[in-house]
């Protein structure tokens, strides 16, 4: 993105993966700024892999081999290139490209990069080979969090509470153009004077409660709280934005992460924040569930988690519902 908005056009771009945000911005941008607004009339083509007679690249080729009309760039853009099946004509192309012509091509998933033609790409050096994965469900909070501090570099001083995020990554997914809207919200949303992405503000804008939320049952099981845990997981029942097996999967994060804690041999703050992959603020939830609960009872819980995992998912359970499996699954951890 740097290279772009300095002018700096490769030939050839292969926007690929499963995760369309960062290839998408990269798209939107040379297409909105790689001509200006009338050369785009006559040297900016777009088409679809599904639209090309025989599922050839070869009259996309032909166009980027053209001149352009206005004796400058020429951009052609390939969208949806999966539907593509004869890619001949782009390996001969990469042995020699058009200097004033910038193409893209867009492909919806992994190219497989051991057919001759996506190794061959993939390895070119003027081919920018950008491929956007599908983030993991444990990587979210930290993209989030680096999200708004990249951000507040750029644009305004904000802050996110440490309790937020992970509330926002399991409430929102993985799917990041999803996350930047609902953060864009957020950001926009503040009242004036206000610098902190809290949970009161995320209720507000976004809808996730700040009082039944996977945070509080967490902090609920730290204390003890048995009739507060209860109240979230009845709340989360009754609800279709809490589907059980989704919010079950921190709860088994938190205790896993408390059996490793449980044998450290360091536990200083700076030290189970780097073991555990986790935000400094939180050690101390480790710090207080390590009291709670003994090494042996965090094995059992996890014990409890998988068969309760399992009998969601049809085994041994011809007819619980979320609301008796919450409670049998709460009863079990608490005592």
């Amino acid at each position: 993105m740097r290279a772009l908005h300095a002018g700096e056009y490769a030939p050839v771009y292969v926007l690929c993966g499963e995760e369309p945000y960062y290839t998408d911005r990269v798209y939107d941008f040379i297409a909105a700024n790689a001509l200006d607004e009338m050369a785009r009339e006559f040297d900016q083509q777009v088409v679809y892999g599904r639209d090309l007679q025989g599922a050839d690249i070869a009259p996309v080729i032909g166009a980027a081999r053209g001149f352009a009309m206005m004796g400058g760039r020429k951009v052609v853009i390939v969208r949806e290139a999966q539907a593509i099946k004869k890619w001949e004509a782009l390996s001969a192309y990469a042995d020699n490209m058009m200097p004033q012509t910038v193409l893209v091509i867009c492909y919806n998933g992994k190219p497989d990069k051991r057919q001759g033609v996506w190794k061959k790409m993939a390895e070119h050096p003027q081919v920018v080979w950008l491929q956007s994965d599908k983030l993991r469900d444990y990587e979210v909070e930290k993209w989030i969090s680096a999200y708004i501090q990249e951000f507040s570099r750029l644009h305004t001083d904000i802050t996110i509470d440490p309790r937020v995020a992970p509330l926002l990554a399991d409430y929102l997914g993985t799917d990041l153009t999803a996350i930047v809207g609902a953060l864009q919200k957020l950001i926009d949303g503040r009242p004036e004077g206000v610098h902190t992405i809290d949970a009161a503000l995320v209720e507000r804008n976004i809808g996730i409660s700040k009082d039944y939320n996977i945070m509080e049952l967490q902090s609920a099981l730290i204390r003890g709280d048995i009739a507060k845990a209860n109240q979230i997981t009845q709340y989360f029942a009754g609800s279709k934005d809490h589907p059980m097996i989704r919010e079950m999967a921190p709860i088994y994060t938190f205790f896993s992460n408390l059996l490793m804690y449980h044998y450290m041999p360091d536990k200083s703050k700076a030290n189970v924040a780097k073991e555990l992959g986790i935000n400094p603020y939180f050690v101390r939830d480790y710090e207080a569930a390590a009291r709670r609960y003994p090494a042996g009872k965090a094995f059992l819980i996890m014990g409890y988690l998988r068969d309760t995992d399992a009998r969601l998912k049809g085994i041994n359970n011809p007819s619980a519902k979320d609301a008796d499996l919450w409670k049998e699954l709460i009863y079990k951890i608490m005592h």
